[in-house]
């Protein structure tokens, strides 16, 4: 798979990118470590050779799985994690490196994130300013390479800029979700920052595996996505259906087809989970799908029968922050 660079870091990273929120097993069901090894090494041995996880995933039982799939190939795998909102003072964010790198069983991180802005989850707030003179500070230790933010609007963004370099934004974005195209988009575009796009199949929903009637278990995150509610849902379902000649045409799934316009936007990358080796070995797939101008403006347009509809709110949840 090609490998493109990460913001203005000298770190390269493939457009698709193994996300490991499941890996945690917290807010998730039926989910299996020795199959989550299995998927993040079939991941990588397909090519996709960045992985994404975090210290709040399952308390840090995310970031020991990515450890015990490929602790081996350490030197050729390009590690991405974060520190959540509740660790954002310049102390706390030192110990929170620490940890990660226990659980990541390595000496450095390629990319460090802060997961939430200070205030989120009714955490502390933290100035800024703070928090990212403790990320210099790992950087310039080595313990990280490159800084990037999950979450952030464009205001934030910029403020986290006048402190230090930031690489990378890691916002919710598909074909389904796409508030940031109108709100830090483009200022990623202008100062190189790349995006590195969560839930880009939507949670799923872009595959086209749930029917119309589809409940799911309470102690599922997806169980609160706004996507899967009412209308929402139903303008998605007919969207799906549009989509399908095109992924025909492509002799490709739904999934993909969705991966495959995401990665052809401006600086984004595709952060892609998967339950078992199979559907990680499917999504690396995505990245030889080539599609035209032509092609791109008709997905466009079908987004759209979804997006429109949408309230400007960026938390694809509907919890409160």
């Amino acid at each position: 798979m090609e490998k493109r660079r990460l913001g203005t870091s000298d770190v390269q990273i493939t457009p698709i990118l193994m996300g490991t929120w499941q890996a945690g097993k917290k807010m998730w069901v039926g989910i299996e470590d020795a199959e989550t090894i299995k998927a993040i090494r079939s991941a990588f041995d397909a090519g996709i050779t960045t992985i994404d996880t975090a210290e709040v995933y399952g308390e840090g039982h995310s970031e020991q799985i990515v450890a015990q799939a490929l602790s081996d190939v350490r030197d050729q795998a390009v590690y991405a994690t974060k520190v959540f909102a509740n660790h954002l003072k310049y102390d706390q964010v030192l110990e929170a490196c620490d940890r990660s790198l226990k659980n990541l069983q390595t000496d450095y991180i390629d990319l460090y994130q802060i997961h939430w802005s200070a205030g989120t989850f009714k955490s502390e707030i933290v100035p800024i300013e703070e928090t990212m003179r403790a990320l210099n500070d790992l950087k310039q230790q080595g313990k990280i390479r490159a800084i990037g933010v999950s979450n952030f609007s464009r205001v934030q963004l910029e403020e986290a800029s006048q402190y230090g370099r930031i690489d990378s934004l890691q916002p919710p974005y598909s074909l389904f979700w796409r508030q940031v195209e109108q709100d830090a988009m483009p200022y990623c575009i202008q100062n190189n920052i790349s995006i590195l796009a969560y839930s880009p199949l939507a949670q799923g929903l872009l595959t086209g595996k749930f029917g119309k009637d589809h409940k799911f278990d309470p102690a599922d995150n997806r169980a609160k996505n706004k996507l899967f509610q009412g209308e929402n849902y139903e303008r998605a379902i007919l969207a799906l259906e549009k989509l399908r000649p095109i992924a025909e045409r492509h002799y490709t799934s739904l999934g993909n087809l969705a991966i495959a316009w995401l990665i052809a936007q401006p600086q984004a990358q595709a952060i892609v989970g998967a339950r078992n080796a199979e559907q990680a070995v499917a999504n690396a797939k995505a990245g030889d799908i080539y599609l035209s101008a032509d092609d791109l403006q008709e997905i466009d347009a079908i987004g759209k029968i979804v997006t429109d509809h949408l309230d400007q709110d960026p938390v694809m949840w509907s919890w409160s922050a």
